[in-house]
């Protein structure tokens, strides 16, 4: 089962980093496969530190400003119990990883891995049609360099519905900044 979420690692030099993450998981949630595309900085930092936190939230608009880059300001953090990294303060859940091993062969790397230490700091919310709607669209926003346009739009168009009948402010507003963060990369490639 893929679970979305959000990874937090940091670099060498103990830099953080926020990416949306949907790593594959066990029926127990005690191993990881993390596949993050090469370059990327989560790529970058779990093979040279080899830790990790995964985070269950339900806060579609850090998933969507994270997968765009557009996340200015780092989410308020603490320090994880057992690995070199960080928790986010404002999660669900989180699963601190220690890295098994990193095959690099393909774009999207393969790299399973080990919790070692969980937490719960409050009940998922949940998602409604509208925040699962976001979460596909910063999804696709991810994948703009391997879908053609038509796909994109066609996406945005069926995903629109749900956000403008089920979703509040947060939603709404996530959702029209992933269409214009589209839109303005399909202007430039033109």
């Amino acid at each position: 089962m893929i679970v979305e979420g959000l990874l937090t690692t940091v670099d060498s030099a103990g830099k953080i980093n926020v990416a949306p993450m949907g790593p594959i998981v066990s029926d127990d949630f005690q191993k990881l496969l993390l596949r993050p595309f090469q370059p990327s900085t989560s790529f970058t930092n779990l093979s040279e530190t080899r830790v990790g936190v995964f985070h269950v939230v339900d806060r579609v608009d850090i998933i969507a400003r994270a997968a765009i880059g557009q996340l200015t300001n780092l989410p308020p953090v603490v320090a994880a119990n057992t690995v070199t990294g960080y928790v986010l303060q404002d999660c669900c859940r989180w699963f601190e990883l220690e890295v098994d091993s990193v095959d690099a062969t393909e774009a999207r790397s393969l790299i399973p891995s080990t919790v070692v230490f969980t937490g719960e700091r409050r009940p998922f919310f949940g998602f409604n049609r509208a925040r699962h709607a976001v979460l596909e669209a910063a999804i696709i926003a991810t994948r703009i360099h391997l879908l053609d346009w038509t796909t994109i739009n066609q996406a945005f168009e069926f995903l629109a519905p749900a956000v403008s009948k089920t979703g509040g402010p947060i939603e709404k507003d996530s959702f029209e900044m992933l269409r214009e963060y589209v839109q303005t990369r399909r202007d430039a490639s033109s």
